[in-house]
């Protein structure tokens, strides 16, 4: 395979993978970007909220396709849409809820590899699992992932 190949490999859509019971992407990790980003995209149903959290050597980045959602970053709220953004600066605790009527899409860039190991390590192959089946998640498999992977999980989202 050519250097050429590979690009095209790549840009291919990856398999389903189900976090927290939500259809999830891995487009972007440590073996695609030589350890320098990660690339997650979700779809994210009205209500859900992510859990407060805080990537301790990783910038997170939220970029919203579709739907509408209240992002929390420290002691500051912003309702963000289709085509708009948000910054999540490193060390500063923030997570996100899905606030509009419709099902989110979005994508979350961190500046390391770090969050896309985190979501290969907590999540399923979709063949192994069912989309809308929500169950309780494995708390010990998530803490113990988040701290391997530079990740404080704090609790949930604030009100």
């Amino acid at each position: 395979m050519n250097a050429y190949d590979s690009l095209v490999q790549q840009a291919q859509k990856p398999p389903m993978r189900l976090f927290l019971d939500l259809p999830t992407w891995i487009h972007a990790g440590r073996e695609e970007t030589g350890g320098s980003l990660s690339l997650i995209e979700q779809r994210i149903p009205s209500g859900f909220a992510s859990v407060w959290h805080t990537h301790l050597d990783e910038d997170e980045s939220f970029f919203v396709i579709e739907g509408e959602l209240t992002i929390t970053i420290g002691d500051r709220s912003l309702v963000v849409g289709p085509g708009q953004y948000a910054f999540g600066p490193r060390g500063v605790p923030h997570g996100f809820r899905v606030t509009g009527e419709q099902t989110a899409r979005l994508l979350l860039l961190t500046s390391g590899p770090r969050f896309a190991d985190f979501i290969a390590e907590t999540s399923d192959p979709a063949e192994d699992a069912t989309p809308g089946k929500p169950g309780e998640p494995d708390l010990a498999r998530l803490f113990a992932a988040a701290e391997r992977h530079g990740l404080a999980l704090l609790g949930p989202m604030p009100d």
